[in-house]
């Protein structure tokens, strides 16, 4: 079923935007994923500039941050990972009273911490996998038989808080996850542990404009091995995308009921893009919610969003305007 698209449709020329319309674009930082963040904000910039906006762009990492942001009236994110989609760059905005796009600091925070957003989700109904916490003060081999133990191999081994499928290590063996919690353990993070369902990687975004949820047409990822790890997805050879995505009917609803849910549970606002496993024809299983996806011109967000009639500077356009959505005081 094609999403009918028009509503979302906005003249990026009618945004009002508050004092003198100075729009910064927040990017890079000091995440893992500051490579990824600095794609974004170079074509979210570009976007804005081309739609007639006044836009400069501002690396959080920057000395000179927070003299450059007293100087914007709109925070524009365009940025990914710890630091920046976790809430705490948000927290400051908030501070500031600089209007930004997207979910608030509760939603940013709940979102990336993974096991706190399972435990939401799944209260709200939406199936997850299997899972537990790793207690990283305890011997890497009693952990793993813990783990073996209680969780039917394979498993994935992962940062808590972390994003882009980064430091996740799959256990095939019963040896695996005490060398992968061994491996971790240097990098001071949180770490849990889940069940890895073989399946389709399917991911929908969802586009929020205070008064309806509208879901963009799914997209499909295959990976050409069997594990869509870190340099899979940063690796454009070495997966290839459907979108949209070939799924039973029953199945592909189900995805985009969950996607609802799970942006509805987690408190998010303006956009997001939930990740999933499809198996078995209709099985489905929410892995996590991003509150800040990636918004290169090539990405997940912006090919749904081009296979629902919304072309990229009309995507840029929308979530601009999800800084100017009256908020009121939110958590």
């Amino acid at each position: 079923m094609s999403l009918i698209i028009n509503p979302l449709l906005i003249d990026a020329q009618q945004l009002a935007l508050p004092g003198r319309g100075r729009i910064g674009v927040l990017t890079g930082g000091r995440s893992r994923e500051r490579a990824r963040s600095l794609l974004s904000g170079n074509t979210t910039l570009t976007a804005l500039r081309r739609l007639g906006l006044s836009a400069v762009m501002i690396d959080t990492k920057d000395p000179d941050f927070l003299d450059q942001l007293r100087e914007i009236d709109v925070a524009m994110l365009a940025i990914a990972g710890q630091y920046g989609e976790d809430g705490k760059l948000l927290g400051l905005l908030e501070h500031l009273d600089i209007p930004y796009t997207g979910s608030g600091v509760l939603a940013s925070a709940l979102a990336m911490h993974k096991t706190a957003a399972k435990t939401m989700v799944a209260a709200h109904g939406v199936t997850v996998l299997p899972g537990c916490g790793i207690d990283t003060e305890r011997p890497a081999d009693l952990v793993a038989k813990d783990l073996t133990e209680t969780l039917p191999l394979p498993i994935i081994v992962k940062p808590v808080s972390e994003g882009g499928s980064i430091d996740m290590r799959l256990s095939r063996t019963e040896d695996d996850p005490a060398a992968a919690v061994d491996e971790l353990r240097p990098t001071g993070q949180a770490l849990f542990a889940e069940r890895l369902r073989p399946g389709l990687s399917v991911t929908a975004g969802v586009l929020d404009d205070g008064e309806q949820l509208r879901v963009l047409p799914l997209l499909e990822t295959r990976p050409n091995g069997d594990f869509y790890d870190y340099p899979t997805k940063n690796n454009p050879a070495a997966f290839i995308n459907h979108c949209p995505a070939d799924l039973p009917e029953q199945a592909a609803e189900r995805v985009k009921q969950y996607a609802q849910t799970a942006h509805r549970a987690l408190g998010c606002d303006g956009y997001s893009r939930s990740d999933f496993v499809v198996a078995d024809g209709d099985q489905v299983w929410w892995l996590e919610t991003n509150t800040l996806p990636g918004l290169s011109a090539a990405g997940n967000m912006a090919t749904m969003a081009n296979a629902a009639g919304l072309d990229y500077d009309a995507l840029i356009t929308f979530i601009l305007s999800t800084a100017l959505t009256p908020h009121g005081y939110r958590p």
